[in-house]
């Protein structure tokens, strides 16, 4: 839920708001509210949802920021996890859930709920999932949109305009008074008047009164002259609904935040600021790098400039918190993931300042900004989830920039960040758009349209379709030859994915033959130390074991590992996995106690340098489970699957192939455990006759 507003005003919409609500005869006691930009819906919804819990009259409150079908979904998903305990790997079907529990209870004591659906952008993003009628149950929408759906099914439309003269005079005089200032009541009912009684625009006004310190008559004239000049050079019709009154008091905001301390600064950061998720951006973005440079030089259209030196964290610090003051952004530096917000209303205000290069700048420096924040090792889920909802919301809004000279490194990267949270069909997905968009933009030969291509046949391969991958890399190679040469680095990872898809399928032995092939080739184009040619080392031993020779296999990866601990480092994730393979065939050799230690040892360290959601993490658990079961310890293999299964469900999905083997291996160490009781014969590690699964 979003902040209390400073001074908020109590108005009619609020009476009109508990009175619908109140309202018996109705199964739905869902409200929509709808109104322009700026006008208050979030807060009044906010003030109404405060108001019921504090007093008792809700029993279960669920908020969700529904901007989009995905949006309202995942939030319904969330609520089904926290509250009932479904499944968190199928989001799907915890989203069902909850909706079906929030149906009308037969019998025990009804449960009082209330679910805010706050920015919904198109009421078409609702099918299906608005919440069911309820004598015990509410529903308040917040929107912009006046569509006839919203009002049907005994919905209740509350259409919320701008302050009444009376209410914007209030809010002034209010927000005034608290820093101990007093403005004449005509004065403050003219500019109210000026500002047609917009509360955000007012909000704006009465922080810039406070701050600058001067009198209501003397913003006035800014304000005029500003406005003035202002429809000389935009347009007649302004977004949002605003008018040139209103687009002028940003103005004034943003040059009198300008030239406050650190001068220069609030300008850029409001920029930078006003391409990204206005729900919240992290702090590592608006403090990375490419963010502070921006900073650095003032931004293409930097009043007061600066002095050309290094911007530091705290100088950006300050930036945020007097665009705070002025109530152009909220700034919460304590919640690191969604540092700073900013209403939509400003953000495109702000975008409508700058000229189309000057836009299309900012856009990318946005991006580099989310590129240089995005951690190598996704440890961190949430802040992993910020991220990629940044990269949406710059993307939604600013394609052509993103594709322009080149494909921007940060869409490749949210997807990827997709795949390697689980999501191989969502990743294939979000690639299967970015090649659309590269083509169309850059040409069907553009080597940022092959590497989009290459991702997709990647997670679609993961997601399952490996003969659909197969298809993919095969003709992705002959176009790849075509245009970038058999030598280009690209090509030769094509080869090595379309071998490692052919396995995959099959077929082994022509997999292999294939790797050594390329091997051939990266070390006379990459070197012998190039991580890709140890890459292509690594997958022919797991080839070779796969083929039945295990023993050379693991030969090769003993040598393999000296040379990565020496290229990479010990903490490299390539190290890694090849410790991993090592350690698992080196129990498929008889010596299970000295696997498990090892795979023991590499999963503390998984833990340290992954984290404990990584796939990779998951695996090495899932491998000494299985060790565990046969040294003997059938029991404890037992708990490990169990424990397991829960977490590789909640971070790859029910139906990812690794959730799956841990299903299996559960179930086969539970059958295990049932018949060594009968038998009474503990340690028992024959497997009756079964192989045990991989």
């Amino acid at each position: 839920m979003p902040p209390r507003a400073g001074c908020f005003q109590q108005r009619a919409e609020i009476a009109r708001l508990r009175s619908a609500v109140g309202a018996g005869g109705t199964a739905v006691l869902g409200q929509v509210l709808t109104g322009m930009g700026g006008v208050g819906k979030t807060q009044l919804a906010a003030d109404y949802t405060r108001t019921a819990w504090a007093v008792g009259e809700i029993d279960v409150l669920v908020w969700i920021t529904a901007g989009s079908r995905a949006a309202a979904a995942n939030g319904y998903a969330r609520a089904g996890v926290e509250l009932l305990g479904a499944d968190p790997g199928d989001p799907d079907w915890a989203a069902a859930a909850f909706l079906a529990w929030l149906e009308p209870k037969s019998q025990g004591t009804p449960c009082r709920w209330l679910v805010v659906l706050d920015d919904v952008a198109d009421p078409t993003d609702l099918d299906g999932l608005w919440p069911p009628d309820s004598l015990t149950g509410r529903t308040l929408v917040t929107t912009r949109r006046r569509d006839a759906a919203l009002s049907g099914h005994g919905r209740r439309l509350i259409n919320v305009g701008l302050f009444t003269p009376g209410e914007a005079a209030a809010y002034l005089a209010t927000a005034l008074a608290v820093q101990a200032r007093t403005e004449p009541p005509d004065e403050l009912a003219a500019l109210a008047d000026d500002l047609g009684y917009l509360p955000l625009a007012l909000s704006q006004a009465a922080a810039y009164l406070v701050d600058a310190g001067i009198s209501c008559a003397a913003y006035r004239m800014l304000l005029a002259d500003r406005a003035r000049v202002l429809a000389e050079t935009v347009p007649d019709r302004l977004p949002d609904g605003q008018s040139h009154t209103m687009a002028a008091a940003w103005a004034l905001s943003v040059d009198h935040a300008d030239r406050l301390r650190p001068a220069g600064l609030a300008r850029p950061m409001l920029q930078l600021v006003a391409f990204l998720d206005p729900n919240g951006i992290p702090a590592g973005a608006v403090n990375s790098a490419p963010a502070r440079d921006y900073l650095r030089t003032g931004g293409p259209l930097s009043v007061a400039g600066n002095t050309g030196d290094d911007v530091t964290a705290d100088q950006v610090h300050s930036a945020l918190r007097v665009l705070h003051r002025l109530s152009l952004v909220d700034h919460e530096p304590d919640v690191a993931h969604r540092a700073v917000r900013v209403h939509q209303v400003i953000q495109r205000a702000v975008r409508d300042t700058l000229s189309r290069p000057e836009r299309d700048a900012v856009a990318r420096i946005a991006a580099d900004a989310l590129t240089a924040a995005w951690p190598g090792v996704e440890r961190d889920t949430e802040l992993a989830q910020v991220l990629r909802a940044n990269a949406t919301a710059l993307a939604r809004t600013e394609e052509d920039a993103l594709h322009h000279p080149t494909v921007h490194a940060l869409l490749y990267r949210a997807g990827n960040s997709v795949g390697v949270a689980g999501q191989a069909s969502a990743a294939a997905d979000h690639f299967q758009r970015l090649a659309a968009t590269a083509r169309h933009h850059l040409g069907p030969a553009h080597i940022d349209t092959l590497a989009a291509r290459h991702d997709l046949a990647y997670w679609r391969g993961a997601a399952g379709d490996v003969t659909g991958a197969v298809a993919d890399f095969e003709t992705l190679l002959a176009d790849r030859l075509r245009v970038l040469g058999p030598d280009h680095p690209h090509t030769l990872t094509t080869r090595g994915n379309l071998a490692y898809w052919q396995g995959g399928a099959g077929d082994v032995a022509n997999a292999t033959a294939a790797l050594k092939k390329l091997l051939v080739d990266r070390l006379r184009v990459l070197g012998p130390d190039h991580p890709e040619t140890l890459g292509t080392r690594h997958d022919i031993a797991r080839f070779q074991q796969r083929g039945g020779d295990g023993r050379t296999a693991a030969a090769e990866l003993r040598v393999l590992l000296a040379d990565r601990l020496r290229v990479l480092g010990p903490d490299h994730p390539d190290t890694l996995a090849t410790r991993h393979d090592l350690a698992c065939w080196r129990g498929e050799f008889g010596d299970v106690a000295g696997a498990g230690a090892e795979l023991s040892g590499l999963l503390a360290d998984r833990l340290r340098v992954l984290g404990p959601d990584h796939p990779d993490t998951l695996l090495t658990r899932h491998h000494r489970s299985r060790l565990r079961g046969k040294a003997g310890d059938v029991t404890g293999a037992v708990a490990d699957f169990e424990a397991l299964l829960g977490d590789v469900t909640r971070v790859l999905g029910s139906d990812h192939p690794q959730t799956l083997d841990v299903r299996r291996n559960l179930a086969y160490w539970r059958e295990d455990a049932e018949v060594v009781t009968l038998l009474i014969r503990p340690g028992r590690n024959d497997h009756h006759g079964r192989p045990a699964p991989g």
